[in-house]
């Protein structure tokens, strides 16, 4: 053992050799008695003594990757690709999976699609319909808004119009694209990637017409547009044959005549004064204040007079033919006279469309629909409330209490509803192989509302719900077998469920200086008019919801409730 001067020991053993310099301990941590003897290696720790930690992750997953620092404000964005993708969130509840059945209408699929998310919707199943070069934008866009046009202009409703405008888009590859409908303006927004500048292109409806007859060939053009590219029995159709096709739908002539016409709205009057307790006389003599009233709106038109003075005008003649039979004593209804006329003026196709969109969300739609049926019903107001002003100051005994008097006769009333909804049909330019659905469709509407509410002794609102519910389930299961448009099934058959009496009383009662019963009345006819609407909308969402849905896990949202939130 040896000492040296700086008051350290150096501690030598005989027999030892001496350790090389590389192998010299460094410091006195490495005489630790942790430390194994030079030449050993330490013993493996125990199983149970592993370290771990619960932030530590299992065997065969990698962490994420470091995010990409962020880079300045006016730096394009990375072009998304999906090899390429960066990490997303994923919801503890999952998203949800939406596969589209081949098999369900073009109508529901595209509906579907409208009501998820953008980031949630599927892509396209099957090739897009497309050749080498691409479609034109501009071109699919502009045929786009051409063909929603047609089918607003036509009564369709705005959700409706949405998805044939996106069935459209989405068949000739664009996918990214978001179709918007009001009243007045339709427009669709594309954009290729979310670098690209999005296209925009809008058309204005100025001009609407009824032509359920039109309406179907456009449905039936859509679906070819729209069919599966795998389908056996479709062929693609190009941007050049839709647009051959659609002219051909605007040049199309109407399946009835001007006179057929004029005779299909006196038929109607007459078999909605048959309804109300007419007989024969009251049916020529309502036919012929109807077919009156027509022809002085024909004139109006033609002159070029907004519809409100068309249907102002319209409703004088039936007022003035019910007015002299009163003044003539005769012992008939006039008050059937008059009422059978306004069931031809009742804007009952108007006043569904307008509560189907405001039911589906569609608020700025809706608003300007039910704007356009008020001033419809004020115009038939006014013009029956003229005619009945002047019979007031010349003593016509005009006593609506006689008219209240339920009169029951089953078989001809059931026949009248059925020649109404008939005529009905016709006056929507329907094509003759729907007619017969919709006669059959409105008897047994009738049926169903007069068992409530005639022999029941129930609720006439109640009865009028549940008859047009019927309607509308009826409508909707037809038109889902066909792959068209519920419209044509739908509207003519509602004809016999109108509330032509309650608007008579209630402008008759104001006429006779009884505001509070007249103010009354007309509200009961808001009523029934509401629960017809409903109660069509209603049936078309119940033959939905119990048929197969297109979607398999969420086929068809709806909005949420807001309020509260």
């Amino acid at each position: 053992m040896v000492a040296e001067p700086g008051g350290s020991m150096d501690v030598r053993y005989e027999g030892a050799e001496e350790a090389p310099e590389d192998r010299k301990p460094q410091s006195d941590e490495a005489r630790s008695a942790f430390v194994p003897p030079v030449g050993m290696e330490p013993p493996a720790p125990p199983e149970e003594e592993h370290p771990t930690s619960e932030f530590a992750l299992p065997s065969g997953l990698r962490a994420e990757p470091e995010p990409e620092p962020e880079g300045s404000a006016f730096a394009p964005p990375a072009t998304y690709s999906a090899k390429n993708s960066p990490p997303a969130f994923t919801p503890a509840y999952g998203v949800p999976l939406v596969r589209l059945s081949r098999d369900a209408p073009w109508q529901d699929r595209m509906r579907t699609m409208l009501r998820l998310p953008v980031g949630e919707r599927p892509v396209p199943e099957a090739p897009r319909k497309e050749d080498e070069s691409g479609h034109s934008v501009p071109r699919v866009l502009d045929l786009t808004l051409r063909i929603g046009e047609l089918l607003l202009a036509g009564g369709e409703g705005a959700e409706d119009v949405e998805a044939a405008m996106f069935a459209i888009c989405r068949s000739y590859g664009l996918d990214r694209c978001e179709p918007t409908v009001t009243f007045t303006l339709l427009s669709v927004t594309y954009q290729p990637s979310l670098v690209d500048d999005p296209v925009t292109a809008n058309r204005t409806v100025r001009r609407r017409g009824t032509d359920y007859t039109r309406l179907a060939a456009v449905y039936q053009l859509i679906a070819d547009i729209s069919a599966p590219v795998g389908d056996e029995q479709a062929h693609e159709v190009t941007p050049e044959e839709a647009y051959r096709r659609l002219a051909e739908i605007r040049r199309n002539r109407h399946p009835y005549p001007g006179w057929a016409l004029t005779a299909a709205a006196g038929v109607l009057a007459g078999a909605a004064s048959v309804l109300l307790g007419g007989g024969l006389t009251v049916f020529l003599v309502a036919a012929l204040g109807a077919v009156l009233g027509d022809r002085l709106a024909w004139l109006c038109a033609g002159r070029g007079l907004p519809e409100f003075y068309q249907f102002l005008v319209a409703a004088m003649p039936p007022a003035a033919m019910g007015v002299l039979l009163t003044l003539l004593h005769a012992d008939l209804r006039p008050s059937a006279v008059i009422t059978g006329g306004l069931f031809a003026l009742i804007p009952g196709r108007a006043l569904v469309a307008a509560v189907q969109d405001g039911l589906t969300g569609f608020y700025i739609t809706a608003s300007a629909r039910l704007l356009e049926v008020m001033y419809f019903f004020v115009a038939i107001v006014v013009g029956v409330l003229s005619v009945l002003y002047l019979a007031v100051q010349f003593d016509a005994q005009l006593n609506p209490e006689g008219a209240l008097r339920a009169v029951e006769r089953p078989v001809t009333q059931t026949l009248a509803s059925m020649a109404l909804s008939a005529t009905f049909a016709i006056l929507l330019q329907q094509s003759r192989a729907t007619v017969l659905f919709v006669t059959l469709n409105g008897g047994v509407a009738w049926v169903v509302y007069a068992s409530i509410a005639v022999t029941a002794e129930g609720s006439a609102v109640m009865a009028t719900a549940v008859a047009a519910g019927l309607v509308g389930l009826f409508g909707q299961l037809i038109a889902r077998y066909h792959h068209t448009s519920s419209l044509p099934y739908v509207t003519a058959a509602i004809g016999p469920l109108l509330p032509g009496s309650a608007t008579y009383f209630g402008v008759l009662a104001i006429a006779q200086h009884n505001l509070d019963q007249g103010f009354a009345s007309l509200a009961k006819a808001a009523a029934l008019a509401l629960a017809i609407a409903i109660g069509v909308n209603l049936g078309g969402e119940l033959a939905r919801l119990f048929m197969r849905a297109p979607g398999a896990a969420a086929a068809r949202r709806a909005a949420k409730r807001t309020r509260g939130f």
